[in-house]
């Protein structure tokens, strides 16, 4: 399993856009960083190299996606087949990482360019589908209540991740003042063993001095 390290947090857009090249039945990972009870979207499409053109095209009938999605703890969140192209969705129940995996159903006997595929991927955090809501709208007093529903979400996401960010900047100081803390004792009881011994030898010396009447 290859894992693209890319880690989209405390962005304020709230989206990432782009695209990774993978082979055929090749898992490929992304660790995202994501607030907790955080609504998760995901947009994917595949194309497929053709060897006679030599540019990536729109996927052979049959190619799908595998998605597995899960949080640090290994939960499960979503493991699902799509087609070529799709959209998934996930809330996140835990603040921390969480891992997107992508792979490819393609087999030998479907592929007609090889075996490169090319998978465009947009992961938008705490975003929900807007434009479908204002399509089903009837006038624009509804247009605008969802916008301004939109504009809440989107103010509140980011006020998670100012909180996430927080209790990250805070859990770090903890572990950065019991460490040096356990560095000082530590620092302290070396200096102490030392102290020791030299007595010790002062007056295992003096004794073997004595014991020899050369003082």
């Amino acid at each position: 399993m290859h894992i693209l390290i890319l880690l989209f947090c405390f962005n304020f857009s709230l989206s990432a856009a782009f695209y990774f090249h993978s082979a055929e039945r090749e898992e490929k990972c992304i660790i995202q960083d994501i607030p907790s009870e955080t609504w998760v979207t995901g947009t994917f499409k595949i194309q497929q190299w053709d060897i006679d053109r030599h540019d990536f095209l729109e996927a052979a009938p049959g190619l799908g996606m595998f998605v597995t999605i899960t949080s640090y703890n290994e939960e499960v969140l979503l493991s699902k087949l799509f087609g070529p192209q799709g959209t998934f969705y996930f809330t996140s129940h835990l603040p921390g990482e969480h891992i997107i995996c992508l792979e490819s159903n393609s087999t030998r006997l479907i592929s007609f360019g090889g075996s490169r595929l090319r998978i465009h991927l947009d992961i938008r955090v705490g975003e929900h589908d807007l434009d479908s809501a204002i399509a089903q709208a009837k006038d624009k007093v509804n247009e605008v209540t969802f916008k301004l529903e939109h504009l809440i979400e989107q103010i509140e996401q980011i006020l998670k991740e100012q909180n996430y960010q927080r209790d990250r900047e805070e859990n770090f100081r903890m572990t950065s003042e019991d460490t040096n803390s356990n560095v000082l004792r530590w620092a302290l009881a070396q200096m102490l063993i030392f102290i020791s011994v030299g007595i010790f030898q002062m007056k295992y010396l003096k004794d073997f001095f004595i014991a020899k009447k050369v003082v």
